[in-house]
């Protein structure tokens, strides 16, 4: 297994490893490694004691191919409080990726807590890591662990599921838990699939993540319910958890068609 999902080379460029390779083609990147190294820049553009990225909204501009990638990032919307962080990614020259962050000030007992505290699922034992019917295993897959409570990769339907990441976003530096959660939940769609996988594409053109709190630990996960309609739109919804419960969500823009 490949020691990170990016190599550091300087400058702002990034080395995509074989790590970051998804299901459908050896040539393309599994969209969440590289929503992670966007969320991964942006946290380190500006980081204030106490300030924390509450919202993260990535578009997925077109198919990432494996190999360097430009990253640059921004102070969108400078503030004391809040703050827009902004960042985009090149490979070959093209826009493959841009993202918005809202980084907003936390201080504790600022105001009283409020709404309901859902817990999450317990984390179940190590389970066989198996993926989508008559697919062969893939490298991005290997490089998370899975494990779940409700459904799985070969089921449709809704499903549930921890995930950890063996292997670091860039090579040398710790993982967070935005990193974490962005490097999984582009899986969404995946997990929660509705229609077959041989017959029809359904593609997510954007992640959007809102986060009350930060997740705590190795372990993070999501319960997923894809919806779709006829005429071939629709949308993946998520319930974000670590151990000490549900702490936000994410929301996702699909693009269904036949094969």
């Amino acid at each position: 297994m490949d020691a990170a999902f990016y190599e550091p080379l300087g400058e702002g460029r990034y080395r995509a490893t074989p790590a970051t390779i998804g299901p459908w083609a050896p040539t393309l990147q599994h969209a969440g490694p590289p929503a992670a190294l966007l969320a991964h820049v942006m946290e380190r553009l500006d980081p204030r004691p106490g300030a924390r990225i509450s919202r993260l909204s990535v578009e997925i501009l077109g198919p990432v191919p494996v190999g360097e990638m430009k990253v640059t990032a921004t102070v969108q919307r400078p503030g004391k409080r809040v703050q827009l962080l902004s960042a985009r990614a090149e490979v070959n020259g093209r826009e493959a990726l841009r993202a918005v962050a809202w980084q907003l000030q936390a201080e504790p007992g600022r105001s009283p807590a409020a709404g309901p505290r859902e817990a999450a699922p317990p984390l179940p034992p190590p389970q066989p890591q198996r993926f989508f019917p008559g697919m062969a295993s893939f490298p991005y897959g290997e490089a998370l662990e899975w494990r779940f409570t409700e459904g799985h990769f070969a089921e449709p339907g809704p499903a549930t599921v921890w995930t950890r990441c063996r292997i670091p976003i860039v090579e040398g530096e710790p993982l967070t838990g935005l990193t974490r959660l962005a490097a999984m939940v582009d899986s969404a769609n995946g997990i929660s699939w509705e229609l077959p996988l041989g017959r029809f594409t359904f593609v997510p053109v954007d992640l959007n993540l809102v986060l009350r709190r930060s997740p705590v630990g190795e372990w993070v996960g999501m319960a997923a319910t894809t919806e779709i309609e006829d005429d071939g739109l629709g949308l993946v919804r998520t319930r974000l958890f670590d151990a000490g419960g549900v702490l936000g969500g994410s929301l996702h823009t699909l693009f269904v068609a036949p094969m």
